[in-house]
């Protein structure tokens, strides 16, 4: 089992309109301490086309980390129309909840996510508004049906050495949009924690994200809105698993 895990994630604000912040409440499991902060993202997959209209809508960094059971809320502003393509704009996407460590991400959550109008003439008419017509958009992230993708990470420990001439696989989100192709591999869980977690439980500790202000519980935990790029990840292997995320 890794050293930190997803144990759930609740979308709280949902359906929503599109121009709404998303709020989503993360509770996470750690085995031990960590000597630094995990880094928490979400993300907003613009289009299937290009990584380039993808969107870090919020950052932070939470620490120190200690064992035991922790929850903090995000809270991240809508995405920016602009930055997508007008034909991207309706119609189903992703949005990304990941996790890194030393720069490196080890687990994300990935949900689809649905964007359409509210207003019945609009919905059925046979031709779209072009530009669309942001204000009557509403977003529909499928909270039901997340999958969540383990990427292997060691944590404190020293890095194990790839076998000579093995490459390093691209990190995969487990989600295919429209214009994607390739098998489905992943799979969809909804289990309870792990007996392992169920030990570490006394309650969780909640902290709530301030996008002005840095926060810290009795227990000095800290959580720092990290404005920051996204980083690439370059897993070892990749295998897909999942908890109870609802």
């Amino acid at each position: 089992m890794a050293e930190c895990s997803i144990a759930s994630v609740d979308v709280l604000n949902n359906p929503a309109a599109f121009t709404d912040p998303i709020i989503l409440e993360v509770q996470y499991t750690c085995l031990s301490s960590l000597r630094e902060d995990l880094e928490w993202k979400i993300i907003y997959v613009g289009s299937a086309e290009s990584d380039d209209c993808d969107q870090v809508l919020d950052s932070a960094l939470v620490g120190p980390v200690n064992p035991g059971q922790f929850k903090f809320r995000m809270e991240a502003p809508a995405p920016d129309p602009s930055r997508i393509p007008q034909d991207d704009l309706l119609g189903v996407t992703a949005l990304l909840l990941t996790c890194s460590y030393k720069g490196t991400e080890f687990v994300r959550v990935g949900y689809y996510v649905n964007i359409e109008y509210t207003d019945p003439e609009l919905a059925e008419a046979e031709i779209k508004p072009n530009p669309p017509i942001i204000s009557k958009l509403q977003r529909s992230i499928m909270a039901d049906h997340p999958r969540v993708t383990r990427f292997p990470h060691d944590f404190d420990k020293e890095p194990e050495a790839l076998p000579e001439g093995e490459a390093e696989p691209e990190p995969d989100d487990g989600l295919l949009l429209d214009d994607e192709e390739g098998d489905d591999e992943g799979e969809e869980y909804e289990e309870d924690y792990d007996e392992e977690d169920d030990e570490l439980l006394d309650g969780p500790e909640e902290v709530n994200i301030d996008d002005e202000v840095e926060n810290v519980n009795p227990d000095g935990m800290m959580i720092t809105p990290n404005k920051g790029q996204q980083q690439q990840s370059q897993p070892q292997d990749m295998e897909t698993d999942g908890m109870q995320i609802g």
